[in-house]
């Protein structure tokens, strides 16, 4: 949580000392100004006659007044202080104990058996025996792989053997995933959603009822207080009494908005981690570490993005929010450079509503350079003859749900059962309300601007018309400025200062940010939900070209959807709470208001029921707010609490993760199995550490590397002879040649060590899906090896058919 975003919630950064240190100072100030003015007003009264007669709050009972608000309004500080802070441990803290609950507990000592998994622990591996110089260059061939994941891992190592505690790979593996899941991934969900509800609550909406019908009630209260006084003395008291109302019909609505805001936060988190989409479904598949790691720090850089799109609006602190989001743009990319298409997807509606047109239109350039580069790069890496034809690409693709299967998932952000029904009930009624309330907000807006500007060309003739601009006034400083420890600025002393005021905040509050917002969330979702039915659902050269940035992935572009329906969802109910607890109000209290607007119309001497009525309709808006605040969390905790109780998507994760870290296979050929585990032991205690191995990567060899340290030569996806440095795929390709010759001399300038080959059975078939399988057939061609065997190429030195049919170790005919 930035210091922004406790300053934004009115809250107070600092220890409590500090707090009333400030407190005092504050006090004091209002003090000494306060002494000012009377002597000011004393001496302009002496030589100008009572035009500014301020006797209602000079002398000691105004000084004690103030004092008496100062101090009222220091008692609640330290709650505003810590409630943000209390709400966002616990529910992190909730998450990451979520988190390790799912987690299977297999893993610690055995490893994910899948197609990625082997990669990644090797990573892992290649960077304790070289150290951090090899993030470079992660990759057997030496080009890079995003290292951050396993640069993370490697750290946690080190670290532990600080305190004399020996961690493996795969206990490093799993807590770099338990924290980048459990710990940053919630928190950079929460960062995201309280900037969306700071900005839809920065002050008292101007469109609800409740706040109109007191200032109403007491502009009119106030503006009768004496038939006696004059014109400017009612206008001064007038302008004297009602920021008192005004402020407290403000201060009650502001705690119920502050502690909603805050609710809603805590259980964020929670939801975060509630779905299959992310992180779980990563690690099942694949698992997809470095991609999953990108995303879990995304919304951190989404987050600092949107205030640097506020900066540039405000023209101000433009290079500090310039350098946070460059940095966090940069440590994204390192964990996986894919994730800019993420990135880009979700900012374009932010970008198109809430830039200047020249900043909109170097953001697109950008993506098209960056998309010109893309395609490039794929041409180059990935050589093929469909690149012409898109209808072609993906062709071992088949879809995996219907239309409306895929559109209820998006709905639904990944949720089962009852959860889901109750996320996409919220979900859509919660967009419709925020926006019903930004419109009304924005018309508001629009209206009190143009009373602004009216004002400015308008003369002051009158005390209704001085009423008018204070009461503007009040309801322009409350929409904009949360409840601070500060005292209320002294009255304005010329209505040219009061008409420019108004004309600048008019200017700023046509900026209709709640209607943005609503509008850029629900076009991100629908953006995401179009690359997530395409992907799942339609076929053809389209749907192909819109989800290859993901390589039509459907696990890739799941992670998408809490990004977006999360703080959809969360400024929603907010405006959903807002939308009802303004039409309970208007509805119980509009009969009052009318009856107290007939009593008094007839007289200006202020009836007993102008008392009673104001006082009605605070207090009825008091409740109403905290009613509704009431309501919104018993839904809240009820979406959360039954999103853990019914989750079979999230346990059938962790199902097939635990049985692909099980040892006890039906099928001999699986990756790893008991068998494999002791033929692996025996074959690293006969060759050694320091020798090569070379087997087919996919009968579970290469597990050996992170198991027991063997020194396996570790092949690369869609293996390039291209690269000088490519060893596996020079052996492979000199391997199936079936020339001798070639084979030693490729296999044997590998190192000065001894070069080793290992059988083990056929591929898995749990790898059958894995495009490149076919390269490596060679590896498992008995009729090839027995050629390589008659001629001496290859030496029989242990037999290991006991434990299956044809497992054998070999060691090439090198001359050492």
């Amino acid at each position: 949580m930035t210091f922004e975003q406790i300053t934004n919630t009115g809250s107070v950064s600092g220890d409590c000392g500090s707090a009333q240190a400030r407190a005092r100072t504050h006090v004091q100030a209002y003090v000494q100004t306060q002494a000012r003015q009377n002597g000011s007003a004393k001496d302009s009264s002496a030589t100008n006659g009572p035009a500014r007669n301020d006797s209602a709050k000079d002398g000691p009972s105004g000084r004690k007044h103030g004092l008496q608000r100062c101090h009222a309004m220091l008692r609640p500080v330290s709650l505003r202080a810590l409630l943000p802070w209390l709400t966002s441990i616990i529910g992190i803290a909730s998450a990451l104990c979520l988190v390790i609950a799912w987690f299977p507990s297999t893993v610690w000592n055995t490893p994910i058996v899948s197609s990625d998994a082997p990669a990644h622990y090797y990573f892992i591996r290649r960077l304790l025996d070289e150290g951090l110089g090899a993030a470079l260059h992660l990759w057997p061939h030496d080009s890079f792989y995003p290292p951050l994941f396993h640069v993370c891992a490697y750290l946690v190592i080190k670290i532990a053997a600080l305190f004399g505690v020996q961690c493996s790979i795969y206990a490093a593996f799993n807590i770099t995933w338990i924290i980048a899941s459990g710990v940053i991934f919630p928190a950079g969900m929460l960062v995201l959603c309280r900037y969306f509800l700071q900005r839809w609550n920065r002050g008292n909406p101007i469109s609800n009822p409740i706040s109109r019908i007191s200032q109403a009630l007491s502009t009119s209260e106030s503006s009768s207080v004496s038939e006696s006084s004059s014109v400017s003395e009612s206008s001064n008291i007038s302008n004297q009494q009602v920021p008192s109302a005004g402020n407290r019909q403000y201060d009650a609505a502001s705690d119920a908005t502050f502690v909603l805001r805050n609710l809603i936060g805590l259980f964020v988190p929670v939801l975060a981690v509630s779905s299959v989409c992310h992180p779980y479904g990563l690690l099942n598949a694949g698992p997809l570490i470095a991609f999953g790691f990108a995303t879990s720090l995304l919304p951190f850089l989404i987050a600092a993005t949107l205030r640097l799109f506020d900066a540039i609006a405000a023209r101000e602190h433009i290079a500090k929010w310039l350098a946070i989001t460059a940095v966090a743009g940069v440590v994204c990319l390192v964990a996986h450079p894919r994730i800019a298409f993420t990135y880009a997807l979700i900012l374009v509606p932010f970008i198109v509503l809430r830039l200047p047109w020249k900043l909109i239109l170097g953001a697109f350039i950008a993506m098209c350079v960056g998309a010109v580069a893309f395609v490039a790069l794929m041409l180059t890496s990935f050589k093929s003859d469909r690149w012409a034809n898109p209808d072609s690409w993906f062709h071992s693709h088949q879809p995996s749900k219907n239309l409306w299967e895929s559109i209820s998932f998006c709905l639904t952000d990944g949720l089962d059962g009852f959860p889901a029904i109750l996320f996409a009930l919220l979900l859509i009624a919660g967009t419709a309300a925020a926006f019903v309330c930004a419109s009304r907000r924005a018309a508001a807006r629009a209206s009190d601007s143009f009373s602004s500007a009216a004002s400015t060309v308008v003369p002051v003739a009158s005390a209704d018309v001085d009423v008018d601009a204070s009461t503007s006034d009040i309801a322009v400083s409350a929409a904009d400025s949360p409840v601070s420890v500060s005292c209320p600025p002294p009255a304005s002393h010329s209505n040219a200062t009061d008409a420019a005021s108004a004309s600048s905040e008019s200017s700023r509050l046509r900026r209709n940010d709640r209607l943005r917002d609503v509008i850029a969330l629900t076009a991100a979702f629908l953006l995401v939900a179009l690359v997530y039915v395409c992907t799942v659902t339609l076929v053809g050269a389209l749907p192909n070209i819109i989800s290859a940035p993901w390589y039509r992935d459907e696990n890739r572009i799941m992670t998408m959807l809490p990004l977006v329906a999360l703080p959809l969802l969360v400024i929603g109910i907010n405006a959903l709470a807002e939308c009802v607890s303004a039409c309970a109000a208007s509805a119980s209290f509009a009969p009052s208001a009318s009856s107290f607007s007939t009593k008094n119309s007839a007289s200006s001497v202020p009836s007993p029921s102008s008392a009673s009525a104001v006082s009605s309709v605070k207090n009825a808006s008091f409740a109403s707010n905290w009613i509704v605040l009431i309501a919104v969390f018993l839904v809240i905790a009820i979406l959360a609490v039954s999103a853990q109780i019914v989750c079979p998507s999230r346990s059938a994760a962790r199902d097939t993760i635990i049985a692909h870290s099980s040892l006890n296979q039906s099928d001999p050929n699986e990756q790893l199995t008991e068998q494999k585990i002791a033929v692996l032991r025996k074959v690293t205690e006969r060759t050694g550490t320091q020798a090569t191995i070379i087997s087919d990567p996919l009968n579970g060899s290469m597990y050996a590397e992170t198991l027991f340290n063997a020194n396996m030569l570790y092949p690369i996806i869609n293996a390039r002879t291209d690269v000088p440095s490519a060893p596996f795929g020079k052996v492979e390709t000199a391997f199936a040649s079936g020339d001798a010759q070639q084979v030693l001399g490729t296999v044997c300038p590998l190192t000065d060590a001894p070069e080793y080959f290992l059988t083990m059975g056929d591929q898995a078939q749990s790898l059958q899906s894995f495009p490149y399988r076919a390269q490596y057939d060679s590896f498992h061609n008995e009729e090839l090896i027995d050629t390589y065997v008659d001629g001496g190429t290859l030496v029989k030195v242990a037999d290991y058919s006991q434990y299956g049919q044809g497992w054998a170790l070999y060691r090439f005919g090198c001359t050492d």
